[in-house]
């Protein structure tokens, strides 16, 4: 089979699909490897790096898939893209099938087979293909790095001659692989780390990497697969309550809660960014849908009465190289589902990952999670 790694186009996007080494993994399978020139610089790699791992380059995005059998990217292409490529070609990649916007009708026209990886089921077989629980533990550990950057002191106790320095504050919301992950590191720079999440069992987690749990039983909200769900109205209100009583003394808030499909919940209102001191750091790590905070900015750090409130997107893609390593690690791990070996590809719909993932097959939109999510069925 022939496999295509095209360059991003996002402009905030570093990461690429492949790495030289999952190119040699492809390549030694007895699969044909084509990358789109450049592909790899914003991750720090070259093209003759992809050469000497066996894969030949493309000068354009057309060039490389054109006659390919799979697809690989990191987001989801653009519509000229997906007409370049050949019908009944395979797609796979994080392709946000939860924002159309004519997305999956150019899948469906083109007859383009799209993974989206994002589907991907929470079991215990699917963990070395879970390109989000990757990302997002790159994502957590990078927005407390980015936090201690512009905090005006440090993070750690220190005692000296002149007097002691109390460690920094450090609150995270919610527990997730992200919100561990950035208290896991918040704690290894010696902050007194905090956090919360609505579903209980997060706790002895939290508490296991040195954090206290905030918590209120009226809050529990476990959701299917280990996500949370929507809270209710009066659990709104009393989740409120909690965090305004707790953000006021923090220093730095680290924000990681999304619900799959729908705008991130509000956590962090104006009022509470007002009662924190100036100085003070909100990093919300789900700006890019809608924001925990009101008051974030896609791409941009803003000040609020002192306050500033960093809302960089892609934040895994900061740190691209151990990003597009995990991720096209990721990809291998689950292309190999579908590697037929000599017979080609092989799409097995009775495989649980196979079939939650399937987004579009033989121009119809195919993934019930996503029909109903978008009112097709």
């Amino acid at each position: 089979m022939r496999i295509a790694i095209p360059a991003e186009t996002a402009a905030d996007e570093t990461r690429v699909a492949a790495t030289p080494a999952t190119v040699k993994n492809y390549v030694d399978a007895g699969h044909a490897v084509v990358v789109q020139k450049g592909a790899g610089e914003k991750s720090f790699i070259s093209d003759a790096e992809y050469e000497a791992a066996g894969a030949s380059i493309a000068g354009t995005a057309s060039d490389a898939v054109q006659d390919a059998d799979v697809v690989l990217t990191v987001r989801r292409p653009d519509d000229a893209l997906i007409t370049t490529m050949k019908k009944g070609a395979v797609l796979i990649g994080m392709l946000d099938p939860w924002t159309d916007g004519g997305f999956i009708e150019a899948l469906n026209a083109a007859g383009i087979t799209a993974f989206s990886m994002e589907l991907l089921p929470r079991i215990t077989r699917a963990q070395a293909m879970d390109v989000l629980s990757s990302q997002a533990s790159l994502a957590g550990y990078k927005a407390v790095i980015e936090a201690a950057n512009l905090y005006p002191k440090i993070f750690p106790l220190m005692m000296t001659a002149a007097g002691s320095i109390p460690p920094a504050k450090v609150f995270v919301m919610g527990a997730g692989v992200a919100g561990l992950q950035a208290i896991a590191t918040a704690h290894r720079l010696g902050a007194a780390v905090s956090a919360t999440d609505v579903r209980p069992e997060a706790g002895e987690q939290v508490a296991s990497l040195g954090a206290k749990f905030i918590f209120l039983e009226e809050l529990a909200a476990a959701g299917e697969g280990g996500y949370a769900k929507e809270l209710t109205e009066e659990q709104k209100k009393l989740q409120a309550e909690l965090v305004a009583n707790h953000i006021k003394d923090m220093d730095v808030v680290i924000t990681t809660a999304l619900i799959p499909g729908r705008p991130a919940p509000v956590l962090v209102t104006q009022e509470m960014v007002e009662s924190m001191q100036p100085g003070s750091i909100i990093v919300d790590l789900a700006v890019e849908r809608g924001g925990n905070c009101p008051l974030s900015r896609p791409g941009e750090v803003v000040e609020h009465k002192g306050v500033r409130i960093v809302g960089y997107t892609n934040m895994a893609g900061r740190v691209p190289g151990n990003a597009s390593a995990m991720y096209a690690n990721n990809l291998r791990n689950f292309f190999k589902l579908l590697d037929g070996g000599e017979e080609g590809l092989k799409i097995d719909t009775e495989d649980e990952i196979i079939a939650g993932t399937l987004l579009t097959r033989d121009g119809e939109l195919v993934n019930e999670r996503i029909r109903e999510m978008l009112g097709a069925g």
